[in-house]
């Protein structure tokens, strides 16, 4: 299968979509933050200067999946029926470490998939926490921005094989 995104004399274009059928589809994609074990701490305790920053990146991630046409500039325009984000906090306080697991779920019934809006969703969110801890912590790590599962359409299911991080992440 060709890349769908290049018309026939190599130029960008948006997919027609319009002959596809509606279908329910929904994408899961998960990343990861890596920071000091103080830093998880504050974030743990609701000591970050600038507010609550799980509940900032959810909201973030929520918007971000609902903007991601105009942050990706072939992505279609979609109905979301849902997006939900869940935060998984892990610390090693003897090695000095934490990571903020993000998954995010985005729910449509259309003619085209939401990885994007699930990819993206991840992204902002993982940001989002950079940004509310960076003046405690400029060494964070936004890593692992990964699709792990979509479903419906043409193309069916695809489902990443289970990874350590992933099988620990709640669902």
């Amino acid at each position: 299968m060709g890349l769908t995104h290049f018309d026939e004399a190599g130029r960008a274009r948006m997919v027609d979509v319009s002959a596809k059928p509606d279908t329910p589809r929904e994408a899961v994609a998960a990343g990861t933050v890596r920071m000091r074990a103080e830093t998880l701490a504050l974030i743990r305790a609701g000591r970050v200067a600038k507010g609550d920053v799980l509940a900032v990146a959810q909201v973030a991630g929520v918007l971000a999946a609902k903007q991601t046409p105009q942050i990706i500039p072939m992505c279609h325009p979609l109905l979301l029926t849902g997006v939900d984000l869940a935060f998984d906090l892990t610390e090693d306080a003897a090695a000095n470490w934490g990571r903020i697991a993000i998954r995010a779920t985005v729910r449509t019934f259309g003619k085209t998939g939401a990885e994007m809006e699930a990819l993206t969703a991840v992204s902002a969110a993982a940001l989002t926490i950079y940004d509310m801890c960076k003046a405690v912590d400029r060494g964070m790590r936004i890593d692992e921005i990964r699709l792990l599962r979509k479903s419906g359409g043409k193309s069916g299911t695809f489902e990443r094989a289970p990874e350590r991080e992933d099988a620990e992440m709640p669902s």
